[in-house]
C-alpha cells in the first residue's frame, strides 16, 4: 500500500477554539475533574472542570488588563506542573497565542525563541527561570518582553488582583474571538540541527485531533481516565496529550521531577501513561536488574521470554493452553510486580518520539500493559497516526487517526496531510514551501505502509549513511537493537563517506555498577576504568553481533568505541524530548571518530 486516508469522526464548526474544550466539560452535569495537585498532606486533590474555567478566567483577565492583545504571544517557561496547562489555556481565553519553552533552555536559546516569535509577556517557574529571561532579553534587546510572571513568586497573584477590572462581556469577546484556522500556539522543534523552527500549530489543529482521537480511542482517553504527566509540556507529545485530556474529562497529575515518578505513580494510580521509549526501556531494565540483583535473574528472563511469546501469539488469534498455563504462572510471579510498581491500574500507555520495537512491545504487551505507539512530528501537532486497542499491530505505529492522511513517496519518505498539519513556520515562508509538496508535509522520516494501512518507520531520512562504497545504511535500526541493552546508554553508527560502519557507545551508570559486581569486579570501578576491561568489551561485542544479525554485512558495524560521558541534555548532545544530536556528538567526538578509521 502507497498511502491511506482516514475521514474525520467528528466534524468540528470553523468558529470553534481551545477555550470550547474548558467550557464543554465545565458545562456538564458530572462536572469531570481535569486536573489533581497534591495538597499540603501529600494527598492528591482533584480540581474539577469549573474550577479549572474559574481559575483559568482570573489569570486570563489579569493578562488582558496587564495589555496582552488579541494575538499577542505570550511565552511559558516551567517544568511540568499544573500552573503550566492552567496558564496555557488563560492564554488562549485571553485571544493570545502561547510559545512553549523548554524550562532547560539557555539565555541564548530563550533569547532567539522571544526574539523571533516577538513574545510581549512570559510565564516562568522560579527565581532561576526568570533571571534566565532577564538575561535572554538583554543578550537580543528584546524591546517587546514587558512582563514576567513568576509561578513560584506572586506573578499569579499580580494577575488575578489586576484582573479584578476586566468585566465578564470583555473577556468573553476575548475567548470567542480565535477560530480553527486561527494559530494557537508556536512550538520550536528541540532542535537536532540549527536554530529551532517555530511551528505554527492552529487551534484546529488541537481541537479536531482531539475530538478524533477521543472518538479513536474512547477506551483510553475517556472521562474518569487518569493519568500523570512527566514528560516536559513544551514538548508537543505531552502538550497534546493535556488538551486532549481536557476535550474527552480525563483527570492530569503532573510529576516534575522524574526522581519522584515510581511514588507518584504508586499513589496516584493512573490508568494509562504516555512516555518515549526511553522510559519503558529503563522500566524493563531495571525490573531486570532488580530481578538479577535479588538472584531472580532465571525467573525474569523466562517471565520475559513467556510475555513475549504470549503476546505474539495473541496478536497472531491463538494462544495454546501450555502458554496460557506458564502466563497465568509469571503474573503471579513477575508481571503483577512490575504492574504494581506503575500504580496497579494502568491498562495502556502511548509511546511517541521514537520507535519502540518488537520486543518491548510484546514485552509490555504479554505482562498486561497495551502500548499503544503512534507517531508524529512538533509539525503535525504530535499524532499522525496510532495503534488502538480495536486495532493494534506490535512493532508498526498504527493507522492514520480519523481525519488524517499518510502517504509513502518514491524514496520512502512519509508524507502526511490532514487536520493534524501545521499552518507553517514562523517567520519562515521559503522553508514552510520546501515542507510541502502538493499539499502533502514532508516529514523527513522513512517508512513502509503494510496491505492494511499499518505505518512502520525505518528511520530520519537526513541520518541515512552512505558509505564510501555507496551502501545506505539506517542507523536506527542498530542503534535500537544495541541500547535496548540495560549496560548500554546511548549508541550512536558512524559510517557516512567512510569504509566502514562503526559506533560511538556510552555506558548506563545506574546499570554498571550491578554488572561489575555480578562479573566479580568491584562495583566501584569507574566507567574509564570498566571501558577497558576484557570482560565488558567482550559483552558490548556481542550485543553488536546480535545486532549485526537484522541488517546485512555491508551496514554491520565492524568496530566501536566506548565513550566514557554519556550523551546527555546538559552535555549538549540530546534535545530535551532526549533525541541524539547526531552532528553534535559527531563534532565533540571526531578525534574518537578519526582513531577508529585510522
Amino acid at each position: 500500500m502507497r498511502d491511506i486516508s482516514v475521514p474525520v469522526l467528528v466534524d468540528v464548526p470553523r468558529k470553534t477554539n481551545t477555550t470550547e474544550l474548558v467550557m464543554r466539560q465545565a458545562a456538564k452535569p458530572s462536572d469531570p475533574a481535569l486536573f489533581a495537585v497534591k495538597g499540603s498532606s501529600g494527598e492528591w486533590e482533584n480540581i474539577s472542570a469549573t474550577e479549572f474555567r474559574r481559575q483559568v478566567e482570573d489569570i486570563a483577565k489579569g493578562l488582558i488588563s496587564s495589555g496582552v492583545q488579541p494575538g499577542d504571544r505570550v511565552a511559558l517557561m516551567a517544568r511540568t506542573r499544573y500552573e503550566w496547562s492552567m496558564a496555557d489555556f488563560a492564554i488562549w481565553f485571553a485571544g493570545a497565542v502561547s510559545v512553549p519553552v523548554y524550562e532547560t533552555s539557555s539565555p541564548g536559546q530563550v533569547a532567539w525563541i522571544l526574539s523571533d516569535s516577538g513574545a510581549v509577556a512570559a510565564f516562568v517557574e522560579s527565581a532561576r527561570h526568570e533571571a534566565v529571561v532577564r538575561e535572554a532579553v538583554e543578550l537580543e534587546d528584546i524591546g517587546s518582553l514587558r512582563h514576567v510572571w513568576q509561578f513560584d513568586g506572586d506573578g499569579l497573584d499580580t494577575l488575578r488582583t489586576a484582573g479584578a477590572g476586566t468585566d465578564e462581556q470583555t473577556l468573553a469577546e476575548r475567548r470567542d474571538r480565535a477560530g480553527l484556522d486561527d494559530v494557537a500556539t508556536i512550538i520550536y522543534t528541540s532542535g537536532t540541527t540549527g536554530k529551532p523552527k517555530g511551528c505554527e500549530l492552529t487551534h484546529g489543529n488541537f481541537v479536531e485531533l482531539s475530538d478524533n482521537a477521543g472518538a479513536a480511542l474512547p477506551e483510553v482517553a475517556r472521562e474518569g481516565g487518569q493519568t500523570i504527566m512527566f514528560l516536559p509540556l513544551a514538548h508537543v507529545f505531552a502538550r497534546f496529550i493535556s488538551v486532549l485530556c481536557v476535550a474527552v474529562g480525563a483527570t492530569v497529575a503532573h510529576t516534575p521531577d522524574i526522581k519522584n515518578l515510581l511514588p507518584d505513580l504508586q499513589s496516584y494510580r493512573p490508568t494509562f501513561i504516555l512516555a518515549v521509549p526511553r522510559v519503558f526501556e529503563k522500566v524493563y531494565n531495571n525490573s531486570m536488574l532488580k530481578a538479577e540483583d535479588g538472584g531472580r535473574g532465571r525467573i525474569f528472563h523466562r517471565g520475559a521470554e513467556v510475555a513475549i511469546e504470549w503476546s505474539r501469539a495473541e496478536q497472531a488469534g491463538r494462544i495454546p493452553l501450555s502458554l496460557r498455563v506458564k502466563h497465568a504462572v509469571f503474573d503471579r510471579l513477575l508481571y503483577g510486580r512490575i504492574r504494581t510498581a506503575m500504580g496497579g491500574r494502568v491498562q495502556h500507555a502511548v509511546s511517541g518520539g521514537a520507535p519502540l520495537g518488537d520486543r518491548l512491545g510484546h514485552f509490555f504487551h504479554g505482562i498486561g500493559l497495551l502500548v499503544l505507539e503512534g507517531y508524529g512530528l512538533t509539525e503535525t501537532t504530535a499524532p499522525i497516526t496510532v495503534n488502538t486497542p480495536q486495532r493494534v499491530r506490535i512493532g508498526s505505529v498504527g493507522l492514520p487517526l480519523p481525519g488524517n492522511a499518510v502517504k509513502i513517496a518514491d524514496d520512502g519518505e512519509i508524507l502526511a496531510k490532514g487536520v493534524c498539519v501545521m499552518k507553517g513556520y514562523l517567520n519562515r515562508p521559503g522553508l514552510t514551501d520546501e515542507a510541502f509538496v502538493d499539499g502533502w508535509f514532508r516529514t523527513g522520516d522513512i517508512g513502509q505502509l503494510d496491505e492494511d494501512g499499518f505505518l512502520s518507520i525505518t528511520g530520519r531520512k537526513k541520518e541515512i549513511i552512505v558509505t564510501a562504497s555507496g551502501k545506505n545504511v539506517i542507523p536506527a535500526v542498530l542503534e535500537d537493537a544495541i541500547r535496548s541493552d540495560a549496560l548500554i546508554s546511548q549508541c550512536v553508527v558512524v559510517g557516512d563517506q567512510r569504509p566502514f560502519v562503526s559506533a560511538l557507545i556510552t555506558l548506563d551508570e545506574e546499570a554498571l555498577p550491578g554488572w561489575l559486581e555480578r562479573h566479580g569486579i568491584p562495583k566501584d570501578t569507574s566507567t574509564s576504568e570498566a571501558a577497558e576491561l576484557p570482560q565488558l568489551l567482550e559483552e558490548i561485542q556481542r550485543l553488536i553481533d546480535d545486532a549485526n544479525t537484522t541488517v546485512s554485512r555491508a551496514e554491520a558495524i565492524k568496530a566501536f568505541r566506548i565513550v566514557t560521558t554519556d550523551f546527555t541534555e546538559s552535555t549538549g548532545h540530546l534535545t530535551p524530548s532526549l533525541k541524539i544530536k547526531r552532528a553534535q556528538v559527531l563534532k565533540d567526538y571526531s578525534d574518537v571518530v578519526e582513531a577508529i578509521y585510522s
